[in-house]
């Protein structure tokens, strides 16, 4: 207790620490010498009386006795460390900074509230910093929440950006389909306009020759006579000149006015131009898909319809202009082959391995089987969807032969009276009275068929993931013509239907199940 007592009388006031090197002044009170000194810069008094100092007072003197007893008690001051954050010094006053002045804005000592910052706003330092730190945890809590919802609208951001690139992707993909599509049905046209160009010709100009061989003779006779003439009026004998006169026969009758051939240009491509314009503005036109195959309450799950089958929302133009002539087919079960098994109400054929029983008398001995409906005049299309490759499409007449030649299972194409569309796994094949002609392979499996009677063709188009026109044979069709397949084992091929599609009132009559 009294070493206690003794180490505070021998502590200075301004740096609270032992005294080093003390001096005394005028008021008796006793400071470290640097201590005092650097009061004395900025304060006019002692800092524990206040006694100002007086002007003729010197530099403070050594206090001798305090110097002894330090020295004599060998209390040697402690080395200096961190001080705490309540321990630092002024560094005017060299006393604790205990307080806050907000006037000015920064801490300050109990000899700076009296010289300095006398009628200023003071707080306590930590009841200041208290107050400061709730200010800041408030604002980091709220940059926090700003930086969360920066964070959201972020993401946002690049999923709104990600999501325009794949439109702008798909968008690309498909106007470059349906320009594609466009150009093929533009060259499809093209070739069907130079034909129907040089029939019109063909037509215009039969009459023309004719009358042009008819001129050449009429000329050729008037020639005949003007000689005729012209000898006689050379004759120099009188006689013979009446003679001759009385043999000569009269002249050509007049050849008669010529009619004008009927040639009209704007006749010829008026359609034409009608064709293109509509063509090119239902280029980004949309149109509902026709629907695939309902599922019957009692159909097997492996006869469930595909769901390739479903056909997207949007739709190439040109496959909504073929909606305009859309058939709703049904296979004919007498034509069927006895390892074809039908369901889903006629719209659906699978090639199993197990046969259903024996062969009817009517039906292909061949793996094939052609529709109920059949067609001799009139603009038809119709959509069918297939399981995989190795499956043939085409038409036939009635008289397609059924029975099985060598070791062949299909003849469609093979004959003059069938046109087929083989698809196979690497290529597509278009066959027609024996002749094959190879085409590239084809992945989609959904298909449309499109038979116009009228101008002798007969077009397969691919429907995924855009229409793209395949193959166009072309014919003059003079018998009825029935949609007819043929499928590898395995395969399943089904007949789209659209609602409210059905054969024209003109033509139901011929739509007929074969014999």
């Amino acid at each position: 207790m009294a070493a206690k007592l003794m180490e505070d009388k021998l502590t200075c006031s301004i740096c609270l620490s032992l005294y080093q090197d003390p001096v005394t002044l005028p008021c008796g009170h006793s400071f470290c010498a640097a201590c005092i000194r650097s009061s004395r810069r900025c304060c006019e008094a002692c800092p524990d009386c206040r006694e100002p100092f007086s002007e003729g007072a010197g530099e403070p003197r050594r206090n001798v006795a305090l110097s002894g007893v330090l020295e004599a008690l060998h209390l040697d001051p402690p080395e200096p460390g961190p001080e705490p954050r309540t321990a630092t010094r002024c560094p005017r006053h060299g006393r604790p900074l205990e307080l806050f002045c907000r006037t000015q804005g920064h801490c300050v000592c109990s000899a700076c509230t009296v010289h300095d910052c006398r009628l200023h706003e003071l707080a306590l330092l930590d009841v200041e910093r208290r107050e400061r730190e709730a200010q800041l945890r408030a604002k980091l809590e709220v940059t926090q929440q700003q930086a969360t919802q920066a964070n959201v609208q972020l993401q946002e951001l690049q999923q709104q950006r990600s999501q325009i690139q794949n439109s702008a992707c798909t968008m690309r993909s498909v106007v470059s389909g349906k320009f594609s599509s466009l150009l093929q049905a533009l060259e499809l046209l093209r070739i069907s306009a130079l034909r129907d160009i040089e029939t019109a010709e063909t037509r215009v100009l039969a009459p023309a020759l004719d009358k042009e061989q008819q001129l050449q003779g009429h000329l050729e006779a008037l020639a005949q006579y003007g000689k005729r003439v012209q000898e006689l009026l050379e004759q120099v004998d009188d006689q013979t000149f009446f003679q001759e006169l009385q043999q000569l026969s009269e002249p050509p009758e007049p050849f008669g006015p010529l009619t004008p051939l009927q040639w009209d240009e704007d006749q010829q491509l008026g359609n034409l131009k009608d064709l293109v314009r509509e063509l090119c503005g239902l280029l980004l036109e949309e149109a509902s898909p026709p629907e695939a195959p309902a599922k019957t309450a009692n159909t097997n799950p492996v006869e469930a319809p595909d769901p390739l089958v479903q056909v997207p929302s949007v739709v190439c133009p040109l496959r909504r202009k073929l909606w305009q002539n859309y058939r709703n087919l049904t296979f004919d079960p007498d034509s069927a082959n006895h390892h074809f098994h039908l369901s889903c109400q006629g719209q659906r054929v699978t090639h199993r391995r197990q046969s259903q029983g024996p062969a009817q008398p009517g039906s292909f001995k061949l793996w094939q089987v052609q529709c109920a409906q059949s067609f001799q005049k009139g603009h038809h299309y119709w959509e069918v969807h297939i399981s995989n490759h190795s499956v043939t499409l085409g038409v036939a007449y009635p008289d397609l032969p059924r029975q099985k030649l060598g070791t062949n299972t299909d003849n469609i194409g093979q004959e003059s009276c069938s046109w087929g569309f083989c698809i196979q796994e690497d290529s597509v094949l278009a066959r027609h009275n024996g002749d094959t002609q190879r085409l590239p392979r084809v992945s989609a499996r959904l298909l449309g068929m499109d038979l116009d009677l009228a101008r002798g063709c007969l077009t397969f188009y691919s429907l995924e993931p855009q229409v793209q026109l395949l193959h166009t044979f072309h014919a003059l069709f003079s018998r009825p013509l029935y949609p007819v397949f043929w499928l590898l084992e395995g395969r399943t091929l089904t007949l789209c239907h659209q609602r409210g599609a059905q054969l024209p009132p003109a033509l139901q009559e011929e739509a007929s199940v074969p014999s």
